[in-house]
Parts: structure tokens; C-alpha cells; sequence
């Protein structure tokens, strides 16, 4: 399970599925065992993550914990996000 990624209560995988990074997943079912960088879902269907939210609830997340999300970590979320499936 990639940095960033989430999945809702009671959400079930399949042993060995790789979920990419910045993933929002959802709901009742089992998702396809491969879950690309910065989509968000169920398995009903999945979405591209829009890359401004995501910055958003990344900063918020990260100040909790009194780290900053830097220039440079946004760089390679945005390149990862550009190199995605």
C-alpha cells in the first residue's frame, strides 16, 4: 500500500494486491488486485484523484503530525502521478 493511500472501514483485499500511492478505496467488494497511483473508487468503478485535493489533505494530515509537505515532496508526487498506469 503505496504513501498516502486509504481505504474505508471494513474495505477487504485480496492477498498480494498492490495499491499505488495517493489511492482514496472504497466500499463493499473485493478490489481488482491492482489499484493505480492516485485513483479513488470502489470496485462499482475508479476515478482520477484530483492532484489539488490531494495536496490539500496531505498537508492537513502531515501538519497533525508537525511535518510539512515540502516543494520537493510535491515534485514526486507529481511525477509519480504523470508515470501512472
Amino acid at each position: 500500500m503505496g504513501d498516502h493511500s486509504k481505504a474505508g472501514i471494513n474495505t477487504m483485499f485480496n492477498t498480494a494486491t498492490v495499491v499505488g500511492v495517493g489511492v482514496n478505496f472504497y466500499g463493499a467488494g473485493f478490489p481488482r488486485t491492482f489499484i493505480p497511483s492516485f485513483t479513488e473508487g470502489s470496485t462499482l468503478g475508479m476515478k482520477p484523484v484530483i492532484m489539488d485535493r490531494f495536496f490539500d489533505t496531505a498537508t492537513r494530515m502531515m501538519a497533525r503530525r508537525h511535518k510539512e509537505l515540502t516543494p520537493v515532496d510535491k515534485e514526486i508526487f507529481i511525477t509519480i502521478n504523470e508515470n501512472t498506469l
